[in-house]
Parts: structure tokens; C-alpha cells; sequence
């Protein structure tokens, strides 16, 4: 169900300009922060400078939609996505969604189902023949967003902590 608040205003979805990536980076790092709690080794503001770099490129690519609010024009959410490059060939090319985020504030409002479905629809015109997007496993919300658009379970990665004298399995 889908709540909407007459007192926050409308969302326009549209791709993000190079200048975008300074404020897209803060929503990054609370992306990047919050997925600590589903078990994301990444540091969150460790990276800013990176991922503000990779930001800026990814817009000029036009690989970076922005959810703003009309009102304020602010950046509520985003969605970095590409057409997966590699040495291997493959049978199929994948389209990948690599970063999906809405504020809290904005979610349950359908925005990042409109950030995921601009990503898909760049996606489709680059041709690609299946789209892929990844989320932490305890993220149930996140996975539940994915299922509901169509995407089903293709690879299950697994992990563990490494055993060694100075640090016993389970000791974090």
C-alpha cells in the first residue's frame, strides 16, 4: 500500500547532471551506513570522496536517476545502474541496478519503485536482455521491492569469517 502525504508534494524522477553528485554522495553514505545493520562490510564515509568521483561519472554516463522533491528541489532518493562491462563473455547482457536508495522520509510513497523503473527503462534502450540488482540478505524490504517488480533469486553469495589463530571463528 502506498501512502502519500498531500504536505510533502510531488516527486519528479529525472536523470541527475555531474553537479547532482555532491548531494547524491550524502544520501550514498547513508545508503552505505545504514546497510551496516545487513551485514555491508563497506565504510560509509571512508568512500565519500570515491563515490562522489564515481558519481559525478555515472551521471555524465547518464547512469544516475534522482528522485526530487518539487517543492524544495531536493535529491530524496536515487539509483545508480550500467550495463554490466567484464573480460568474460557471456550468453546474455546484463543490465545492472547497483545502488537503490530513498530518505526514510519518502519511502512507502512508490518513489523508489519509479527510481527502479527509470533505471530499467535506461537499461532497455542500451539493449540489455536481463536486469540484475543485488541486496544484503537480512534487507527484506529492499527484497521485497525487487519481487515485486519481477526479479527472482539468480545468485546466492555466501560468507564467513576466516579462522586463524589470532581471531576464532564467530569472534567479531
Amino acid at each position: 500500500m502506498i501512502r502519500r502525504d498531500p504536505t510533502l508534494g510531488m516527486v519528479t524522477v529525472e536523470p541527475a547532471a555531474p553537479a547532482d553528485a555532491a548531494a547524491v554522495v550524502d544520501l550514498w553514505v547513508d545508503l552505505a551506513a545504514d546497510q551496516r545493520r545487513h551485514g555491508s562490510h563497506l565504510r560509509a564515509d571512508a568512500n565519500r570522496k570515491a563515490v562522489e568521483r564515481t558519481l559525478a561519472r555515472d551521471a555524465a554516463a547518464g547512469e544516475l536517476t534522482v528522485a526530487r522533491a518539487d517543492a524544495a528541489d531536493d535529491i530524496v532518493g536515487f539509483v545508480r545502474f550500467g550495463v554490466e562491462r567484464g573480460p568474460l563473455a557471456q550468453t546474455r547482457t546484463r543490465g545492472l541496478v547497483r545502488d537503490l536508495y530513498v530518505v526514510p522520509g519518502r519511502r512507502d510513497e512508490g518513489v523508489g519503485t519509479r527510481l527502479l523503473a527509470a533505471a530499467e527503462a535506461a537499461l532497455r534502450e542500451r539493449d540489455v536482455d536481463v536486469l540484475a540488482v543485488e541486496a544484503m540478505a537480512p534487507n527484506v524490504a529492499a527484497i521485497r521491492l525487487y519481487e515485486r517488480r519481477g526479479y527472482r533469486p539468480h545468485r546466492i553469495e555466501l560468507e564467513r569469517e576466516v579462522e586463524n589463530d589470532k581471531r576464532p571463528r564467530g569472534d567479531r
